[in-house]
């Protein structure tokens, strides 16, 4: 596919991703085009960077304590030189943890997006192309994880499972897939009926090779959709269970950061430097996801399309 030809296919993206790698190039079509979706990308590129190069450009490990040349724990000192940041009241350089904040946050996020849109896409695959008892059965576990209330179920799990952050991951997983699944089952209905995907059942093509060969790559911006607001959604909840206190203790999280300025009463202390940093980072990571599915809105609602 050329690239006149994925642009003039553009709108009618059901038709135009015929291959993976038609899906993958439409897919970012998408994202250069629409404002949102580049800033949230731009967004994530940079938090990517700076979790990458924290070990190498954090002035302090975020766990070690720091001490004043009197040899006295540097604790609760104010934005200076030596801690652009300052300390917190056991002496850990605040901007080192605000860097390394990012790596739990981005694996945190993306692991756990990739997971929902892996099994979310699988379910609506399998629903929507056998149909029938299978369909029932799929969608009928879709409707119990919609009647689950997400945030004290997944702090009531990780509260069961451990302090770990895979462990939040994986509560995530099983808990944000449903909407994908609805979405993808939703969308294979409508694929199913195609004449390309008859051609391939009479060709001989197995059930397998049809739906990941000639449908699954038409559900793939879908899925992407999805998976950039799963990213959001799993930062701000690893965020919550950590500031909570069922997050890892032995991870710098940016949640974790908040729990510790709370507990050390630094909003009494008018300690701003302590807690807006973090809250400015999940805010940020946050609304890049929604940037992204703003820009992606499109592949749900065509009528919202700009001419």
């Amino acid at each position: 596919m050329s690239s006149s030809e994925r642009a003039a296919a553009l709108p009618q993206w059901t038709r135009a991703t015929s291959t993976w790698r038609d899906a993958l190039l439409v897919t970012w079509a998408v994202a250069r085009r629409d404002r949102f979706a580049l800033a949230g990308l731009v967004i994530y590129g940079v938090l990517l960077v700076v979790a990458l190069a924290a070990p190498v450009v954090a002035p302090y490990n975020p766990q070690d304590l720091n001490y004043r040349p009197d040899g006295e724990v540097a604790a609760n000192e104010v934005p200076s030189l030596p801690h652009w940041l300052g300390t917190t009241n056991l002496g850990r350089d605040i901007f080192s943890q605000v860097l390394f904040g990012a790596r739990a946050a981005l694996v945190v996020g993306f692991v756990a997006a990739f997971g929902v849109v892996v099994l979310g896409t699988l379910v609506g695959l399998f629903a929507g192309y056998y149909s029938g008892w299978v369909d029932m059965l799929l969608m009928r576990l879709a409707d119990v994880a919609f009647g689950i209330p997400f945030l004290p179920m997944a702090i009531v799990l990780v509260a069961f499972l451990g302090p770990s952050i895979w462990n939040t991951v994986l509560v995530m997983v099983l808990l944000l897939w449903r909407d994908t699944g609805r979405v993808i089952r939703a969308q294979v209905l409508s694929l199913r009926t195609r004449s390309y995907v008859e051609a391939a059942r009479v060709l001989g093509a197995s059930h397998l090779r049809t739906m990941f060969v000639h449908i699954a790559p038409n559900v793939l911006p879908l899925s992407f959709l999805y998976g950039s607001l799963a990213v959001g959604w799993a930062i701000l909840t690893e965020a919550t269970i950590s500031f909570l206190g069922f997050g890892d203790p032995n991870v710098i999280s940016w949640g974790f950061m908040l729990q510790d300025a709370y507990n050390s009463q630094a909003m009494a202390r008018h300690a701003f430097y302590w807690f807006v940093p973090p809250g400015l980072c999940i805010m940020l990571a946050v609304m890049a996801g929604f940037f992204i599915g703003r820009g992606y809105e499109e592949l749900l609602f065509p009528r919202l399309r700009r001419r």
